[in-house]
């Protein structure tokens, strides 16, 4: 696939994964692009995973018309990009290895080697003139590894952007109802997440560029409105909500919370609040933190269990701090037969957080759902509304 005349696209399509990174749910695949850049010499941004080497190694051929590679530029560290390094060096004696110094102490780690005879240390401001096609590398620390270089061809105004801008799915499977921003943003929120500070800095080193297709190594090669995307991206990684709504998150030992969370929803929808509600021990959970991260309210519900809470629910709070969760209105519903203490241990998780507001309002639910409670989730849904 031709991205520009000299830019051609060899990724790979991955239909048998079933947990990225060992934990994200993948049902359409995965994508692992790779890029060839073609001008009096030639570059490779990036290779692809181990389980895909022979199908990669047989697109680069093919785009490389009976040619030999000069460059490969390692913008990306982690083994779904980087496993191929050491095969490609092997196949192609001459070519030079292009990365961070961080990525080849990384390559000493994966490979035992870091092609010292071979390589060239690159970093921001770098420059690499192909002949035709000059590439300019930034620096992206932890967006989301350390050692990540990301290269704008000046030459077609195209940004190889390694992980950033990229998305669950593979390119070859059907187009997503719900668009691009909804597996970019669980992508995100998930694996980039933590790190917003970093992608702002990124933010403000592309806004310097004039860009016009951005190449992720996951996902679609973004061409039109990009506008939307990098907006997209500012939001997110600025912790600022994206939709007005409310995330009902519960666990439920025998259905009684689970009861109070769904009237609270219904409380909501009736005042005209969109509430979108989840079971932390059935559903997705990264969709459940994707939502806690896109909407500008959330309510916590779950039971009081060995003096603490609930374990689902301690799962999900961690994965809201661990990636900065914050700007967000926080209620709580909590259940307990004999001593309820489910609010103030969520409530205590959620201390490291910057700029939540608490609802004045607590449900608490003594077994099941009463007259006093049922007023308190009234009671919750008015505030909530309010907002």
């Amino acid at each position: 696939m031709n991205i520009t005349k000299d830019i051609i696209y060899i990724g790979v399509n991955d239909h048998d994964v079933d947990l990225f990174e060992g934990q994200y749910i993948v049902p359409d695949g995965m994508a692992y692009n790779s890029y060839l850049v073609k001008g009096e010499k030639t570059a490779v941004m990036d290779t692809v995973d181990k389980h895909f080497r022979d199908q990669w190694l047989e697109n680069l051929d093919k785009a490389l018309e009976g040619a030999e590679p000069d460059y490969l530029i390692v913008q990306h560290m982690e083994p779904d990009h980087s496993a191929n390094i050491a095969v490609f060096m092997e196949k192609y004696p001459k070519a030079v290895v292009c990365a961070s110094k961080q990525a080849f102490n990384m390559m000493k780690n994966f490979f035992g080697t870091d092609f010292a005879e071979r390589n060239m240390t690159v970093g921001e401001g770098s420059v690499l003139d192909l002949g035709g096609h000059v590439l300019r590398f930034v620096a992206a620390p932890m967006v989301h590894w350390p050692e990540v270089v990301m290269t704008y061809d000046e030459t077609e105004k195209v940004f190889f952007s390694a992980d950033a801008f990229g998305k669950f799915g593979a390119l070859d499977a059907p187009p997503d109802p719900e668009g691009w921003a909804c597996e970019a943003r669980r992508y995100y929120i998930g694996i980039v997440g933590k790190f917003g500070p970093q992608v702002q800095n990124l933010l403000k080193k592309a806004a310097g560029l004039d860009i016009s297709v951005i190449c992720p190594l996951h996902g679609p090669v973004l061409t039109e409105d990009l506008g939307y995307y990098i907006g997209l991206y500012d939001t997110w990684s600025s912790y600022r909500s994206e939709d007005k709504g409310v995330t009902i998150a519960y666990t439920s030992v025998y259905g009684n919370t689970k009861q109070a969370a769904e009237l609270l929803a219904e409380r909501l929808e009736a005042r005209g609040v969109e509430a979108h509600v989840s079971d932390l021990a059935r559903d997705d959970m990264a969709e459940v933190v994707e939502d806690a991260f896109r909407y500008d309210r959330i309510v916590l519900a779950t039971t009081t269990y060995a003096g603490d809470i609930f374990p689902f629910m301690k799962t999900f709070i961690d994965h809201l701090t661990e990636r900065n969760f914050q700007n967000r209105t926080v209620a709580f519903i909590e259940n307990g037969s004999w001593a309820p203490v489910a609010a103030k241990k969520m409530r205590t998780m959620l201390e490291c957080c910057k700029d939540l507001t608490f609802a004045e309002t607590t449900v608490t639910v003594t077994s099941a759902l009463n007259e006093k409670s049922r007023a308190a989730i009234e009671a919750l849904a008015e505030e909530l509304a309010s907002l």
